[in-house]
């Protein structure tokens, strides 16, 4: 990694003494650590000597936490030169007891004058780091902090790796956690035989190795990518990892990074379904965002599988298609190398459907916080290159929000917009619709219609506050009129992660969502009230999963239902995350709309090389 990078992995390197004493007091106060209280105001560890498996102990809170030790012994097994700046050593005597991991990070803040192979003594403050903080929920990482290092010799052999396989990987995910320390799995002592999470934390700070794996995660921009060792778990056609419940968070994955310097040795490109091949050894570190993470000394080398971007067919006559993509904070300051991207997606692998549904339109000023909102250029910059990729000139509809208070990035303004191919597909303009005016439904000629077209859905619901608020159309399409809501709920910003202390994980963002849903199935109601057999199509970015309650509660009395769920398991997703392809984007429709094609069309996630993190989702059907 350069030495210009500061990798997420340290972003709050500094907090360490905050952190450290908020998740010490915390565990003293919930009996979680070892020992007396006695013990626990000494500060300094007992006189015989303090082995390794000492300072980890056999929960995931070190015994020794706040105490100074003297003279540990081990021999050096990773050195990291940037960022959290440290190394890695481990004792090469184990204790036997398969709870108690034999290695430990020292964390030096400036660069270690170490180098792997060195035997040496540490004497330091054992601590506990919760990498993003406490209230992050993240577990904390064992370290000894404020080091003395003494070389005793070097070029000795590195004791041999751990292999992490399929065979070592308990296939149960995590304890449940004790309902007297709120739920936190940080004083359950720990089973490595029975859960994954387990397993992991007694190899953490251990030199470990994994064999020839496929990857399920792509390399990111942070020079990291994602593994599974269960080459069979949960997989699909593509080589990914489908998370399909709360319960296959899929035990096999793990994240790689590498200690080598990028000047040195460039991190491998590779997407979903390649191959990690060979060796990949180093220390077992965890971070803040992944958890688990194998740092290399030794990376494999990537086998290119020939993974390709997939083209939905185009729709038949009498079909209409509808889709739903999220552009990524879209702004007429991006290169036009991403619109020509974006746009050929459109033309090519979208087969330019009817009506688009675009998430994440800025303003035309982007991320400059001046007062902008509309985002009309933004539009034609983008709706013109569609045209110059050989798609339609579509037209647009959308309606502006008010200055920031709709979330993402600030002074952006996200929004989405509706694009429609005119030849094809009509829009009913019925005017007055605005940030703050809510559209209605009204009963015309024995049919539904909106009192403003396009308009927002019940923008003053507090379910919306600093949240993008729904966009509703009404089109016609072949003398039928169709109803369509474009979304883009509120982020997972906030919930802890599947490696939380917490088990299960806390997942706060869903109650907006889930009153965000609720408002939009109120919407669909009033619609189906008016007119029973109407066509409504609500899709977006709804940033839940397709079991989620979110889900549930909008196709709560059978109003929607979700499309994606019309494809084989293995095939729901449209993100990728942490080496999970699971579901964010979605299309529901109502009752009336019987036979469809769904498709989720994968373009994006899986690939390092992204014009977006999302999939575009496409339904066809005949109104």
């Amino acid at each position: 990694m350069p030495s210009s990078v500061v990798p997420r992995t340290t972003a709050v390197t500094t907090a360490v003494t905050t952190a450290v004493t908020t998740v010490v007091a915390a565990a003293l106060a919930a009996g979680l650590l070892a020992g007396s209280a006695n013990a626990a105001d000494d500060t300094t560890a007992g006189a015989a000597q303090v082995r390794i498996h000492d300072i980890q102990g056999s929960t995931r809170i070190s015994p020794l936490a706040g105490k100074q030790v003297a003279d540990v012994p081990g021999i050096v097994t990773g050195v990291r030169t940037y960022g959290s700046r440290g190394f890695w050593f481990q004792d090469p005597e184990a204790d036997g007891d398969a709870a108690t991991s034999e290695g430990v990070f020292v964390f030096t803040s400036s660069t270690p004058k170490v180098a792997v192979g060195d035997r040496v003594t540490v004497s330091g403050t054992v601590t506990e780091y919760v990498p993003g903080g406490a209230s992050s929920g993240n577990q904390s990482l064992t370290e000894i902090t404020k080091p003395t290092v003494t070389v005793v010799s070097s070029g000795n052999e590195v004791p041999a790796p751990v292999t992490v396989s399929a065979w070592s990987v308990p296939s149960e995910y995590a304890p449940e956690g004790d309902p007297a320390a709120g739920g936190s799995i940080n004083g359950l002592p720990l089973a490595p035989r029975t859960y994954a999470l387990d397993y992991y934390e007694s190899l953490e700070g251990t030199n470990i190795r994994v064999g020839t794996s496929r990857v399920v995660g792509a390399t990111d921009p942070h020079a990291e990518l994602w593994v599974t060792v269960k080459p069979w778990e949960n997989d699909n056609r593509r080589g990914g990892t489908v998370y399909g419940s709360y319960e296959s968070q899929n035990t096999g994955r793990l994240q790689i990074q590498s200690l080598i310097p990028l000047a040195q040795q460039p991190f491998p490109k590779a997407n979903v379904g390649d191959v990690l091949a060979g060796t990949t050894e180093g220390p077992l570190d965890f971070n803040q965002y992944g958890g688990y993470t194998l740092t290399a000394r030794t990376l494999g080398t990537v086998e290119d599988r020939g993974l390709t971007r997939e083209r939905t067919r185009p729709q038949r006559n009498g079909e209409l298609a509808v889709a739903t993509y999220n552009v990524e904070n879209l702004d007429p300051s991006d290169p036009q190398e991403k619109f020509d991207a974006l746009a050929q997606a459109v033309v090519e692998n979208l087969a330019s459907p009817d009506i688009l549904a675009l998430e994440e339109i800025q303003d035309d000023t982007g991320a400059d916080n001046d007062g902008t909102v509309s985002a009309t250029q933004t539009v034609k910059k983008f709706t013109d290159a569609i045209v110059a990729a050989g798609g339609p000139a579509y037209e647009w509809r959308s309606v502006d929000p008010v200055n920031n208070e709709d979330g993402g990035q600030p002074g952006g303004n996200i929004r989405q917009v509706f694009l429609f191919n005119p030849e094809r597909v009509s829009f009913t303009d019925r005017a007055g619709g605005d940030a703050t005016t809510a559209t209605g439904v009204v009963r015309e000629r024995g049919r539904a219609a909106l009192t403003l077209s396009p308009g927002r859905i019940d923008p003053a619901n507090e379910a919306w506050e600093d949240s993008r608020k729904p966009l509703a159309g009404e089109f016609t399409f072949r003398g039928r009129t169709v109803f369509v809501v474009a979304n883009h709920f509120g982020s997972k910003g906030g919930d802890e992660s599947l490696v939380s202390h917490h088990q299960p994980p806390n997942r706060s963002s869903e109650v907006q969502r889930l009153k965000q849903a609720q408002a939009v199935n109120a919407f669909v109601k009033d619609v189906l009230d008016a007119d029973h057999k109407a066509d409504v199509v609500v899709l977006g970015d709804i940033n839940d999963f397709e079991f989620s309650q979110t889900t549930k509660a909008l196709t709560d009395g059978g109003a929607l239902h979700p499309a994606i769920k019309s494809l084989p398991r293995s095939e729901r997703y449209s993100y990728v995350y942490q080496g999970n392809s699971q579901v964010l984007d979605q299309i529901l429709t109502s009752p009336s709309i019987r036979d469809f094609s769904y498709d989720s069309v994968h373009i994006n996630a899986e690939f390092s090389d992204q014009n977006s993190d999302h999939d575009p989702q496409v339904l066809r059907f005949r109104p």
